[in-house]
């Protein structure tokens, strides 16, 4: 029997949505996220065990060349002085180094390797957050507060693969990672833009920019 679950988004009904050999999927019925099975999520240790693994070196030309396509078009909306929090900045922020050296002052949070709170009761002109939102294991809670971190005009910077289909996702490698619990379309950030009014832009095939009405403080 497949049991389905409240979205952990918006608290709405599930229907069943996939399986695979390791997890069941389902889709929320009012915002679109998918998402696996609570009981399928890796511990703490086992989930930073995963991490630990990541090749996130800031002076890898690769590495920097793929956060680029996030960085880029932010650049061209921020000015040089600007404060920025990298939420989920993982054991190498190369993105946030990125960013610093374009005239950026950074701060950062990770909730394994930069776990100091105080970054998260101050307000920022933009906010970046690369492969990291396909983690929540709360994602209602860390939506409150990545848009309760933006100042008005400020930018969120989002960077996760998005479902396209259910044909896709069933052969999609990216869900075969067991830390990867929550899958996001352009229906969903759209959602996500509409309940805390936020302008949506698609920058790039997963980058997407979400700005926060009102003139920079």
């Amino acid at each position: 029997m497949i049991i389905l679950h409240i979205c952990p988004l918006c608290a709405h009904a599930s229907r069943f949505y996939a399986e695979d050999f390791q997890r069941a999927f389902s889709q929320c019925s009012e915002c679109g996220l998918v998402f696996a099975d609570p009981s399928s999520h890796p511990d703490a240790a086992a989930e930073k065990a995963v991490y630990d693994l990541h090749q996130n070196d800031p002076g890898d030309d690769r590495y920097r060349a793929f956060l680029a396509r996030l960085a880029k078009p932010l650049i061209k909306r921020l000015q040089p002085g600007m404060e920025g929090l990298d939420y989920g900045c993982g054991p190498g922020p190369a993105l946030a180094q990125m960013l610093s050296d374009a005239g950026m002052r950074m701060a950062l949070y990770d909730p394994f390797y930069a776990p100091e709170t105080a970054v998260l009761a101050r307000t920022y002109d933009f906010v970046t957050c690369t492969e990291t939102v396909e983690h929540f294991r709360r994602p209602a809670e860390n939506w409150d507060r990545l848009a309760a971190l933006l100042r008005p005009g400020a930018w969120l910077g989002v960077m996760t693969q998005l479902v396209i289909s259910r044909e896709r996702f069933c052969g999609w490698q990216y869900k075969n990672d067991q830390t990867h619990l929550c899958f996001y379309s352009l229906t969903v950030f759209q959602w996500l833009a509409d309940r805390y009014c936020l302008e949506l832009q698609q920058v790039d095939r997963d980058v997407l920019l979400l700005r926060k009405p009102g003139r920079p403080i």
